[in-house]
This record gives structure tokens, sequence and C-alpha cells, in this order.
């Protein structure tokens, strides 16, 4: 069995891997936590200048961990943790940069729209399937989606639930760069590295100016939740996400 890495710092970059600790490419409610938590001391450690999200081996993020949708005795504490998550996301105040390898789907995906750079190999995928699951978008990507793909293309993706390759990731803006040579690690490594010699107070006044108010983001974080676990209450929708979790055993 594989586990989860710890966070590592490499130079100014912390690399910190999207997974569940027993090494599974799902976020479940202890992840979340431990996502909080760690960006929450790296926003107030002076040797963490840049954050670098990365996955397992060969796969980004798969989403949320099903079977803690449909257990409502861990609900309050999922969403306590989500919302913490996200958050912290929203506001953390230093570059964020997302080294993509493969599969991004679900949490896996809308957690890509609060990184500055999201830097992907060639064979990597994303997918939103929340309405599929008969479930809201999360992260405030119903703010920031349109925002980054145009009203159309955030429609098309997130509605329609369609697969993109990374080059169709790239066109609409999701992707920033697509590594051709070497590994996707590396290169989001570099990038990392270029912005961490930058002088820090004016790297990070830029980028706060460029984000702009995030207390409009945390707001529509908190309304879709609000609207993701009134739907883990439908019996409709519990139905559809025992079968989709029936077809992925």
């Amino acid at each position: 069995m594989s586990f989860h890495p710890e966070p590592e710092l490499r130079g100014h970059t912390l690399v910190v891997t999207v997974s569940s600790h027993d090494g599974r490419p799902v976020l479940d409610r202890h992840a979340y936590a431990s996502l909080a938590r760690t960006l929450h001391e790296a926003a107030v450690d002076d040797e963490v200048r840049v954050v670098m999200l990365r996955g397992l081996a060969g796969c980004f993020c798969l989403g949320g961990d099903f079977s803690e949708f449909l257990d409502a005795t861990k609900h309050r504490e999922l969403i306590d943790a989500v919302t913490d998550m996200f958050r912290m996301l929203a506001t953390f105040p230093k570059p964020v940069l997302a080294c993509v390898d493969g599969d991004a789907v679900g949490v896996g995906c809308t957690i890509l729209f609060h990184c500055d750079m999201v830097i992907a190999s060639r064979g990597s995928t994303f997918r939103v399937p929340f309405v599929d699951f008969g479930l809201v978008p999360d992260a405030a990507t119903s703010i920031l989606a349109p925002q980054k793909l145009g009203y159309a293309g955030a429609f098309r993706f997130f509605c329609l639930g369609d697969t993109l390759g990374v080059e169709d990731a790239k066109a609409l803006g999701l992707v920033g760069e697509i590594v051709t040579q070497g590994s996707a690690e590396e290169a989001t490594l570099a990038r990392a590295k270029q912005l961490a010699k930058k002088p820090v107070a004016a790297l990070l006044q830029t980028r706060s100016l460029l984000k702009g108010d995030t207390d409009v983001l945390c707001d529509r974080i908190d309304h879709e939740i609000t609207l993701f676990q009134q739907a883990l209450q439908d019996d409709t929708t519990l139905k559809r996400l025992q079968r989709i979790a029936r077809l992925a055993a």
C-alpha cells in the first residue's frame, strides 16, 4: 500500500501532494483538513514563498471520497473540512502552482481554478461531473470558471460534464503550460523557483491586486457548500451516487 507523502520544502517552494493519507488519489475529510492546515502554516512561514500542488504518480486527483458522500454521519465533519480548505485556498496570500500529470476530476479539478499557474503533462485530462451526480460545483468555481473560461466555456465544461484534453484545457485558459519535454514536476518546480527569486513584497502585492476581493469568493464557497449539503440529503441524488459508487467499485 502506498502512503501520502508529507509536504516537502524544496528551497523556498513547499511541495504538497493532493491525496488521502492512505495513498488514494481522492480527498476525504481528513485530507481536506490536512491541506487547510498545511496552507495555514505555509501562509505565515517566511521560508515558503511558493506552494506547488501535485498528485500521486500518473494522477492528479479523482475528486472527493464517495463513501463520505453516502455516510450521513460524516457529512457535518466533511462539510466543515471542505469549507475550511476552500476558504484557505481562496485567501492564500502566496503564489500557488499546480503540477498536473494525469486525471484531474471533480474537486481535483476545481481546486485548479485557485492556482496561479497550472502546468500539465500532455496526457492530462480534466472533468467536473458534478451535475451528472446531482450536485453543484464547489470551490467558488461558479464565479472563477466563467471568469477564466468565459460563460460559454464554463457552461459546457460544468453542465455537459465533458472531459477536456490538455490542449482544449489550455485553449480555454484552465492550463497555462503544457510540458512536452521532461516531467511536469520538473517544469513546475522551475517556474516555482523563478517566482521565489522575485522581490517578495512586490510579488505578493501584485498577486493580491490581480486576485481582487476574496470575500466574494468566500461568500460563494459558503453558498455552494449549502447547496451541496442539501443535495446530499436528497433521496434521488443519494440513489444516483450509490449507483455510481457501485459501478466504480
